[in-house]
């Protein structure tokens, strides 16, 4: 990427909506370090803060207690750097641009942002949309659109990647491919990446390491570091064994 990858590190983070009669407490005494070019997958039960923790990261929100570093900077002078990627999902493509336009936008709206790993045609042949260069985004499978939204993300030259369920909305068949296309790509690249999921089998598959959030408020109910090999084999023992644990946290944490 265009800039090291930056380190994540959260201190005593909480954060409450303010509702109509009263606060919403959100997430609660949220303490997390994540590496440079470290993987982590953030899984937690609906409602938990596990996106309202993504927006605080990029500096979309401010906790309303602790406070939050990228790369010992406040999450503001990421954003102003250009540092901090976002991919959700819906691909949130434009739909009367090309796929290759679509992909030249960061470059054409930001003329600050970071330079990009690869022209945007060299991205497009990345995530294998070389020959969609001139479709249109309606014309596209909702897998090839996240691909399309990668390639941008990949434009963007972020050195930190927050991804809000980026393949929530695929079928297993095109997620498991997007999986290991992506591993391929970070394995690439080495950004930062903070990955929100509630599949554990992709988090276990993706991430160096999970961070499970309980039920609301969030706080961390625990961490499972991912020590296999990739590729790794989902059917396999070891691998079955920490979706459990997994699980075991995850349950825990639901139940306070």
């Amino acid at each position: 990427m265009s800039h090291s990858p930056l380190d994540v590190r959260l201190r005593q983070v909480s954060h409450t909506f303010n509702g109509r009669d009263r606060g919403v407490p959100a997430l609660a005494n949220i303490s997390l370090t994540i590496d440079s070019g470290e993987f982590v997958a953030l899984v937690g039960p609906s409602g938990c803060g596990k996106s309202t923790l993504l927006r605080l990261v990029a500096g979309l929100l401010t906790p309303s207690r602790g406070y939050i570093t990228l790369g010992g900077q406040p999450p503001a002078q990421a954003r102003r750097h250009k540092a901090i990627g976002w991919m959700a999902q819906q691909a949130a493509l434009l739909p009367w641009r090309t796929v290759l336009e679509n992909v030249r936008l960061p470059l054409q709206v930001n003329r600050q942002v970071n330079r990009p790993p690869a022209s945007p045609e060299q991205l497009l042949a990345l995530v294998d949309l070389a020959d969609f260069a001139d479709a249109y985004p309606h014309t596209l499978s909702g897998g090839m659109q996240q691909r399309v939204a990668l390639a941008r993300l990949l434009a963007t030259g972020a050195s930190l990647w927050l991804m809000d369920e980026p393949f929530a909305a695929l079928d297993e068949l095109t997620r498991g491919n997007l999986a290991d296309e992506l591993l391929v790509i970070w394995q690439k690249f080495r950004p930062t990446v903070l990955w929100v999921t509630h599949h554990l089998q992709e988090a276990v598959y993706l991430a160096d390491r999970l961070v499970i959030l309980s039920a609301r408020p969030g706080q961390v109910a625990g961490e499972l570091t991912i020590d296999l090999p990739r590729p790794r084999d989902d059917t396999s023992a070891d691998f079955q064994a920490l979706v459990r644990r997994a699980r075991q946290i995850l349950g825990r944490g639901q139940n306070g």
